[in-house]
């Protein structure tokens, strides 16, 4: 059969783009080299608990259009995201609020904590921040980079951080209220029974093919479709000709445990560089569970290789200079759509995804 769209990924941005394409009559081809759909939201069922297999996923976000578009295909519970960070043998609130000030310093009022943070900046007399460690020492001081930023920041990126650039963190969310809700969106919660029934939900309507490569399947198919959307990595499509870009990657290591419950909370950062996972997940607690046993993820940053699967752009200038060669390259195939993190080589939360699909669905369609 031939096909309107061959959609090569069936993560969200994927998935997206098909609903809004067979809504319209189009008929689509969705492939994944993995076996499953639903990309990184993927979840899947262990001993009862809808576990997020790559990474903690958190729905959120301030667009009432893509709250009520995204409702249509889950019910959402109320879930509040509000991490715990252990540094050796202390506890921290995040974001950095007053929970996280009267912990560290034994102190009450939000004037007590910004005095102290203003004081300790100003004894480090960092005027023009050369690297990322002067300048989150010039945003929060001392002891809060020490305990809740150096390590994390150098388990996330593997190089320490007077060798990372001060770009990266532009600024640090302070806030001076009692308030551990991370996110500041209006809309927030996590999917009841997961996002793949979301994905499914989603393509409705198309061929699915999954353990599909789309390197394979086009040299033998090559007028499979009218036109292709692309969620993969924007330079393995092109062969790496230009160079590869630059990711991060992330090994999970996931277990069942005998006990209802582990760590009492769903995220725990560890911020401490001599432990060697960046944070664990336990995943029931995203839906409030009450199983008798547990599921829980410990995260490991890593550099990525070719081959490896990529997790994070490195937005720095060099790559974000490499990405803009492949982004010329990309407008002249006329016939293909390159969307989501990989295809358009830049971060996104999962709001920003749909919004960005339902955008290319409109101009396509």
């Amino acid at each position: 059969m031939k096909y309107d769209f061959l959609i090569v990924g069936a993560g969200l941005f994927g998935a997206v783009f098909a609903e809004q394409a067979v809504k319209k009559g189009y008929r689509c081809l969705v492939i994944d080299r993995r076996d499953h759909i639903a990309g990184n939201i993927y979840t899947e069922e262990i001993e009862g608990i809808q576990v997020h297999r790559y990474g903690a996923h958190i729905f959120h976000t301030s667009d009432r259009k893509i709250w009520n578009y995204i409702n249509q295909f889950a019910e959402f519970n109320n879930y509040i995201n509000s991490p715990i960070a252990v540094y050796k043998n202390e506890t921290y609130n995040l974001p950095f609020n007053m929970n996280t000030f009267s912990r560290m310093w034994n102190i009450r009022t939000p004037q007590e904590a910004k005095d102290i943070i203003a004081s300790q900046i100003a004894e480090l007399h960092i005027t023009d921040p050369k690297n990322l460690e002067e300048q989150a020492l010039s945003l929060a001081g001392r002891d809060v980079y020490e305990k809740l930023i150096k390590g994390y920041t150098e388990k996330q990126w593997g190089r320490p951080c007077t060798e990372l650039p001060s770009f990266i963190i532009k600024r640090l969310p302070f806030r001076f209220t009692y308030n551990n809700n991370y996110f500041n969106d209006r809309y927030q919660g996590i999917p009841i029974g997961g996002y793949t029934a979301i994905a499914a939900k989603m393509l409705q309507g198309c061929e699915i093919r999954t353990n599909t490569d789309y390197f394979t399947f086009i040299r033998e198919n090559p007028d499979v479709a009218d036109r292709i959307v692309f969620t993969g990595m924007i330079d393995e499509y092109f062969g790496y000709r230009l160079g590869a870009l630059q990711y991060r990657s992330v090994r999970f290591e996931t277990e069942v445990l005998d006990t209802d419950n582990y760590q009492g909370n769903a995220v725990v950062n560890y911020t401490d560089r001599d432990v060697l996972y960046t944070r664990i997940i336990e995943h029931k607690h995203f839906e409030f569970g009450t199983q008798p046993k547990t599921v829980i993820s410990r995260e490991y940053s890593s550099e990525w290789r070719v081959g490896m699967e990529p997790y994070y752009p490195v937005n720095n200038e060099e790559n974000n200079a490499l990405y803009r060669k492949y982004r010329e390259l990309a407008d002249r195939e006329k016939n293909v759509i390159f969307g989501g993190r990989l295809g358009q080589y830049r971060y996104y939360d999962m709001d920003k995804v749909i919004a960005a699909a339902m955008e290319a669905a409109d101009a396509a369609l």
